[in-house]
């Protein structure tokens, strides 16, 4: 496996590739989240490797030269990580792969850069929100993406007001949520400022495959997945288009990094399942959920049925 590193100053964006030894004809570009996430994205591009596709986890914040925070992440510099994949390293079937809120910079990806043959969006969320400082509390009044320099349309979850990671019993769903969630439920109730922000999917040039956990504790994944899917169907999208819901699914969900490679981190699982108490109560389906998902995943990027 051959690795490189990318960042502001040289290239334009924060990146970690790992590339098959033989090369590859396809790539992913992967975005999950900041720099110091506790799942790296170059865990992720390997485990892709390991299929023999060429992994490009790109970072959205906490590097030198992004924002030290989500909020007012430039779209932009995935541009240059597109060029780099298609002009350097010749690539032209490239995929897209974001996770919670990585989807919506996946998604965005998609729509807005264009030139993508699959969408991938795992444990999504339908809107942009509104941007956090480092604190995760404190709300900036800005979108947590932007375009050409200018702010995307978002919603606002105010999670200033609630204990984000604390758990409560909330009457929309029959299992316990993270205030996280409740912010986030509040904001999807908005609906002129939903009608406002919400992600133009159909305008994506790209087969899309949506994946989301029936308890989801973070934010109403699966409410997510069947609005972007109703929102296909209505405007008549003519790429393919499959949907996933894992009936006992936490938010960590989707493909997770090479078991056997990563001893160390997954015998940190029982500690993601005092976070995610989903995960935690339905830990043996969770662990299965990984390995769908895996194989979805893999045979959506390569065109293969399963």
């Amino acid at each position: 496996m051959r690795y490189e590193n990318f960042t502001m100053r040289l290239d334009g964006f924060v990146g970690h590739l790992a590339e098959p030894d033989c090369g590859s004809d396809r790539a992913v570009i992967i975005i999950m989240g900041g720099e110091q996430s506790i799942l790296p994205g170059i865990k992720f591009a390997e485990c892709f490797a390991d299929y023999g596709i060429t992994g490009l986890a790109v970072s959205l914040f906490g590097a030198e030269g992004l924002p030290d925070s989500p909020d007012r992440i430039a779209l932009d510099m995935f541009v240059p990580a597109v060029n780099y994949l298609r002009d350097i390293k010749n690539i032209r079937q490239i995929s897209v792969y974001g996770q919670s809120m990585g989807s919506i910079f996946a998604e965005l990806c998609a729509e807005k850069i264009g030139g993508f043959e699959k969408l991938i969006m795992v444990s999504p969320t339908h809107v942009p929100f509104e941007g956090t400082t480092a604190d995760k509390k404190t709300m900036t009044g800005h979108s947590v993406v932007t375009w050409h320099g200018k702010e995307l349309p978002y919603v606002t979850a105010d999670l200033s007001k609630i204990g984000a990671v604390k758990y409560y019993r909330h009457p929309a769903v029959p299992y316990k949520v993270m205030g996280m969630w409740a912010a986030y439920y509040k904001a999807y109730c908005g609906r002129e400022a939903v009608r406002n922000a919400e992600l133009t999917i159909e305008k994506c040039d790209a087969d899309i495959l949506l994946i989301a956990g029936a308890m989801d504790e973070c934010w109403y994944a699966e409410h997510s997945v069947k609005r972007l899917a109703s929102r296909l169907k209505a405007k008549g999208f003519s790429r393919q288009v499959k949907t996933i819901i894992y009936p006992h699914g936490s938010h960590l969900n989707g493909l997770m990094p090479n078991r056997s490679r990563e001893k160390k981190l997954y015998r940190m699982i029982p500690l993601i399942g005092l976070m995610y108490r989903s995960f935690g109560r339905y830990r043996r389906d969770n662990m299965e959920y990984f390995q769908r998902s895996e194989k979805e995943i893999i045979a959506w990027i390569k065109g293969e049925k399963i």
